[in-house]
């Protein structure tokens, strides 16, 4: 049982594990923290939280747990802010889609407290944000990485396994190097694709005619092309090593690609196809079905 969940950034992400708890009943009062009042009061309207405030630091006295659910870009100024006021039990854990840059950061700023930050990340979103998008479902099935280090408590990670347990979540564990690299090459570079190839074809002089004929494969190909902008602003800057780098073994392969296209080699384009399709049959489908359930 949470007795004082403060989440701040009360959006689709923050928002959905206030919800989750909320429904388990394993949390008696969420306060929200925020920038926008008119997102805050919505929040409270919807049932996400039960108060909110615009002062971190005030909020987070006497909490057990703190979620930092705001933009990475912003994550650093909230740890320094929140760490005088945190309580010597306080657990705070975030949700940031890089660990590195995150990680240094809340050891800059907590001292001799950063011992009960507990690094995360939920494998879990839509195209939506605000608290308006927040629903008690949203992590049921799937993953969320926690990337503790060495000087993290123990008794903090268990606290936040079981939180994100709770929301229906499978916990796994892995190193902070190993999460950005592995997040860089299956979400951060399918967002940059996507956000790459809608503003190509906006561009276009017949970009009406594009979008009015564009079916569903375009559509769920680029549907998180209508994520939050400033997020994945912060995301790529934070992750750019090793995004970088997952950038450019994808341009040698489109342009073996180009290459194959401009020879007329239809073996190769069929052989690199049949390769994608048995991987994505074998290893990414059986795990959509296992959330499903």
């Amino acid at each position: 049982m949470i007795s004082k969940l403060v989440v701040i950034g009360v959006g689709l992400i923050g928002g959905s594990l206030a919800c989750a708890l909320r429904k388990a009943g394993k949390v008696e009062t969420v306060v929200g923290v925020g920038r926008g009042i008119a997102n805050l009061e919505q929040a409270v309207e919807l049932g996400v939280i039960d108060s909110y405030s615009q002062d971190a630091a005030q909020a987070v006295v006497d909490a057990d747990m703190v979620v930092i659910g705001a933009t990475l870009g912003s994550t650093a100024d909230i740890l320094a802010r929140i760490a005088p006021a945190l309580g010597p039990g306080t657990v705070v854990t975030d949700v940031g889609s890089t660990k590195a840059s995150v990680v240094a950061s809340a050891r800059a700023a907590l001292g001799e407290k950063f011992a009960r930050f507990v690094p995360g990340h939920p494998i879990a979103g839509t195209e939506h944000s605000g608290a308006q998008a927040a629903f008690a479902e949203l992590y049921v099935g799937h993953r969320v990485i926690l990337t503790p280090v060495a000087e993290t408590d123990t008794d903090a990670l268990i606290c936040v396994r079981a939180m994100w347990e709770t929301a229906g979540a499978r916990v796994a564990q892995m190193s902070v190097a190993d999460h950005d690299r592995v997040l860089a090459a299956t979400s951060h570079l399918p967002h940059m694709l996507a956000f790459t190839l809608v503003d190509m074809l906006a561009a276009a002089s017949d970009a009406d005619d594009i979008f009015a004929f564009a079916a569903g494969g375009f559509r769920d190909f680029t549907r998180i092309a209508s994520s939050n902008p400033e997020m994945w602003r912060d995301i790529a800057l934070a992750n750019r090593d090793a995004l970088l780098e997952i950038c450019g073994a994808y341009n040698a392969r489109l342009e073996r690609l180009m290459q194959a296209l401009r020879d007329g080699d239809g073996a190769t384009l069929e052989l690199s196809f049949k390769r994608a399709k048995e991987a994505r049959d074998r290893c990414v489908v059986p795990q959509a079905n296992v959330r499903r359930q």
